[in-house]
């Protein structure tokens, strides 16, 4: 399934995101490096162990961006005009290496652009949760999206 259109989605619509993601060492590593995020929790597993997870914790603008890209195939790829606005971020359990993600997203509201005939704004709720089903990353995504072609 690509991308839908403004006119295709429903407030209410549920997705559950197919692709899975298991987090490695490099994952983090990398991000961290490239974000220039030198966080000791991130990048120091003798800083890491002494801290209260006791291990190296995934960088959460790591898990933000995966969900994100977990959702765009399903969501806005194809119909995309631009991202609006990221709300209510929230990290409300940590990631370490080796967890096992995955994404759903809603769509929690829908309107019409009122500058730009023909398109709208779609917000959906994103989550991304873990191998346990717990959430460890959520926020709202608006977009505005082409209407139907």
């Amino acid at each position: 399934m690509t991308g839908k259109f403004f006119d295709d989605w429903q407030v209410g619509e549920s997705i559950e995101h197919p692709i899975r993601r298991t987090v490695t060492e490099t994952d983090n590593l990398l991000f961290s490096t490239m974000t220039h995020n030198p966080q000791p929790l991130h990048i120091d597993a003798e800083a890491a162990k002494a801290s209260e997870f006791g291990q190296i914790l995934v960088n959460g603008t790591f898990t933000f961006s995966l969900m994100v890209g977990l959702s765009v195939a399903e969501t806005t790829l194809g119909t995309l005009v631009a991202n609006l606005g990221y709300d209510k971020l929230v990290m409300p359990k940590p990631v370490f290496i080796g967890d096992t993600l995955r994404a759903t997203s809603e769509v929690i509201e829908k309107r019409p652009s009122k500058s730009r005939p023909g398109q709208g704004i779609v917000t959906w709720k994103h989550q991304m949760l873990n191998q346990r089903d717990e959430v460890v990353c959520e926020c709202l995504r608006s977009a505005l999206l082409r209407g139907a072609a």
